[in-house]
């Protein structure tokens, strides 16, 4: 379901989760196109380890690009005003993660929205947290 309104979107409400592609092609090719590429830590589970790193990392930058892909597709008319987040353990590339976010605030007088954020690897361990301040239309 997508939203177009601010009417359409109900306190509690969960966004779909998705499964982003968190392989080690996918964080590679984010770290080439971001320019972040050099010292393995985002390409090369062995040169990561290395590092002290558990294995290759997927990039920060690219797990916010993630949630906001999630805000994007579920309220194609709203705009992201501010995302905030916690990063609490790395999001380790070649490991399967779910995307979640709901609703925690509506602000009818401002058209806007507070999302809940989260990034879990499928043990359920919560790798990103944060929120999302979303400006949706009224009509």
């Amino acid at each position: 379901m997508t939203v177009e309104v601010l009417s359409d979107v109900e306190f509690g409400m969960e966004l779909p989760a998705f499964e982003p592609d968190t392989t080690l092609a996918a964080s590679r090719s984010f770290a080439e196109a971001a320019g972040y590429t050099g010292n393995g830590r985002f390409e090369d589970h062995d040169k990561a380890r290395a590092q002290g790193l558990p294995s290759a990392l997927v990039p920060g930058i690219m797990g916010l690009g993630l949630l906001t892909k999630m805000i994007n597709d579920w309220a194609p008319r709203g705009t992201v005003k501010q995302i905030d987040t916690v990063f609490r353990a790395p999001v380790l590339a070649d490991h399967e993660h779910v995307v979640t976010a709901v609703v925690t605030d509506i602000d009818e007088d401002e058209g806007q929205i507070v999302l809940d954020l989260s990034i879990k690897n499928k043990k359920d361990e919560t790798r990103v947290f944060g929120t999302a301040t979303v400006a949706i239309p009224l009509t």
